[in-house]
């Protein structure tokens, strides 16, 4: 039988403390968020001479490629200097010729460079290669 305290039922007291202890329990251990690789936005800021080129306009800007890759009717075209690597990406639209359409540029060592200080280094070196 239930005992009756304040005018209230002792099982409903202690149901009120049950759930007002639970409330104080520590909180589960949250992991902390992961963090990945930051998106470096793509932009074409000081990209504006070469993107659009075509085979041509990038010879005569930087020389003669290092590299010449075709993969169906797309190109790339690779620069080299003591600075940086260039890949530029030809590709062609409609039944005109290829043109850049995308740049990667490199460290010679691998490590990530940005692309507009890449093709700026590649303008300045001496007739190009």
């Amino acid at each position: 039988m239930t005992t009756i305290r304040n005018g209230r039922p002792a099982w409903t007291v202690s149901a009120v403390l049950g759930a007002m202890l639970a409330g104080c329990a520590t909180p589960a251990t949250v992991a902390p968020p992961t963090v990945g690789p930051v998106a470096v936005p793509y932009t074409s800021v000081g990209l504006e001479r070469v993107v659009g080129q075509d085979m041509a306009g990038l010879v005569k800007l930087f020389g003669q490629p290092d590299a010449d890759v075709r993969e169906g009717n797309a190109r790339k075209l690779q620069f080299q200097g003591t600075f940086c690597v260039l890949d530029a990406y030809l590709y062609p639209k409609g039944s005109e010729p290829p043109r850049v359409t995308y740049l990667d540029a490199r460290e010679p060592d691998g490590s990530a460079i940005d692309r507009a200080s890449c093709v700026a280094a590649l303008v300045r070196r001496d007739g190009g290669r």
